[in-house]
Formats: C-alpha cells, sequence, structure tokens
C-alpha cells in the first residue's frame, strides 16, 4: 500500500509571495514542512506518522511539502534494520522533498564502521546491540567486545550493503527553509545560525534549551526526550521518546506560523 498516495501529488510552484517584513516571531518556512522526531527502531510507528501526515497533506491539498527526520534512526528499539531501509527508500524516491538529518547514533554507528577497535565502545554502550540484532548480528559479553569489534563491524557492513551505508554517510546535519532551521540536537544561542559546529548540531549546547535566540530564527529538533512537544522560545521540540513512550511525534509546520504536533502511539518498548 502507498502510505503517501498523496504526498507529492501536488508540485505546484508556489504562488504565495512573501514581503520582507515575515513575521519572525513565528516560524516561517517558505513552504509546508512536517518533522518528524527521533525513530530509534520503531518502524511501527514511523508507518503510523507517515499515514498521519498523508492526512493532512491531503487534507489541506499543500504545494510541495517537505518531509524532514531529526535523525537518531538506530539503536534501541527493535527495527532498526528495517528503519533504515524505508528511510532510504523515501529518499531515494522524493529526493526534492524527503530529508533524513544525521544525528548522532548514526554518527556513532559509522565512527565504528571507521574505527571498530577504538570507536566500539560509545556505541555498544549506547543501543547498538538493538541495532546489531536487527541485522541478525550478536552482541558478545563486554569482555569480548575489543577482540571481536572488527569481525562485528564487517558483519554490519556486508548487511547494511554499501548503498545505504554511502546513503547514511551523506545525511546533512541540518536544513534550512526561511527562518526555520531543523537539526538534531540543536543550536549554540550565541553563535549565529550559518556558524554552528557540527558537534553542537549532533549533540547539543549546554543553553540551547534555557536561553532563546535573539536573531528571529527558529530551530526544529529532536536529541532531548521531552514529555511533551514543544514550540516556545524560537525552539520546536519533538523528541517524545517513542522507543519508551510509545508516542512519536511530528511538527506539521506552515508558512504562515502555524505549528500543529501530530502524535501515533503504539506498544512501549523497555528501554
Amino acid at each position: 500500500m502507498n502510505l503517501l498516495r498523496s504526498f507529492f501529488k501536488s508540485k505546484k510552484a508556489a504562488t504565495q509571495e512573501h514581503s520582507d517584513g515575515r513575521n519572525v516571531s513565528r516560524p516561517n518556512p517558505t513552504s509546508a514542512h512536517f518533522v518528524v522526531g527521533d525513530l530509534h527502531g520503531t518502524l511501527d510507528l514511523l508507518e503510523h506518522i507517515l499515514e498521519q501526515i498523508d492526512h493532512v497533506i491531503g487534507s489541506l491539498d499543500l504545494n510541495d511539502p517537505k518531509l524532514v527526520f531529526v535523525g537518531d534512526y538506530v539503536d534501541r528499539g527493535p527495527s532498526s534494520s528495517a528503519v533504515l531501509m524505508r528511510l532510504h527508500e523515501l529518499a531515494s524516491e522524493f529526493p526534492q522533498n524527503v530529508t533524513c538529518i544525521l544525528g548522532n547514533h548514526e554518527q556513532m554507528m559509522l565512527d565504528f564502521l571507521d574505527a571498530p577497535e577504538a570507536r566500539h565502545a560509545r556505541w555498544f554502550r549506547n543501543g547498538a546491540a538493538q541495532t546489531l540484532a536487527s541485522f541478525g548480528i550478536d552482541l558478545p559479553e563486554e569482555a569480548d567486545w575489543a577482540a571481536t569489534s572488527g569481525a562485528i563491524a564487517a558483519a554490519l557492513r556486508a548487511q547494511m550493503g554499501d548503498q545505504v551505508e554511502d546513503w547514511v554517510r551523506s545525511l546533512p546535519m541540518s536544513v534550512r527553509s526561511g527562518n526555520l532551521m531543523i537539526t538534531h540536537a540543536g543550536t549554540d544561542p550565541g553563535r549565529a545560525i550559518d556558524d554552528q559546529s557540527s558537534r553542537v548540531l549532533l549533540w547539543g549546547h549546554p543553553e540551547f534549551l534555557s536561553r532563546a535566540r535573539s536573531d528571529g530564527h527558529w530551530v526544529a529538533h529532536g536529541h532531548t526526550v521531552m514529555e511533551n512537544a514543544i514550540c516556545e522560545d524560537g525552539r520546536i521540540s519533538v523528541d517524545t521518546g517513542g522507543y519508551t513512550t510509545g508516542c512519536l511525534t511530528a511538527a506539521a509546520i506552515l508558512p504562515d506560523g502555524t505549528v500543529e504536533f501530530l502524535q501515533t502511539t503504539g506498544p512501549r518498548q523497555n528501554g
């Protein structure tokens, strides 16, 4: 079944003109953006949120909508392999409309593949066991990690395939549209939006959640689990911990500044 049956049915050019005096007190992307929170191996929640997004796009007859995933597709949940394959499929079929942003968990996985003996411990302690299991690979006892890390990396690379690995390596760290930036972990509020470090975009900044930006930019992000999705002080937070809470959130952000949250629920996982 095509879960995105109305998602890209209309690719008409936008006709609405925007003056230079945008209302910067609200996010103003140049087209509708649907920003999906951290998935962490929850394929069932991904498919459910796609259905909800599809329904909204069809109901509103939106022009050229964009679908952006904020990263952390792997680890912790049971279906990391299937999530990666599904997102790769979507991004390949609709490259102008679907963007997947790199998350710190994907970066840990890539770091491990590049240097398994030196970089295995951090990833193995942060959800790698579930990702490896989804590819049919067992993670041994911690005492054997160093000795087996090279073989595990080779097995993961073989199961993932060159096409998907290359795609993960190509993922951007942010997306910009109007006064909206979408990234994984947030920004440094004291630095210009165009002058952010890769580390901050991937891992966050200690002042991001407590200090509002003063330049009119809004930042939609995941990474930090919130009890409820939030749209305030220049931040749109969409990580509601779906892999443990069963609640996956997507923010529908429209050019007129409207922000609505879509949520779907599923079984809770043991985190």
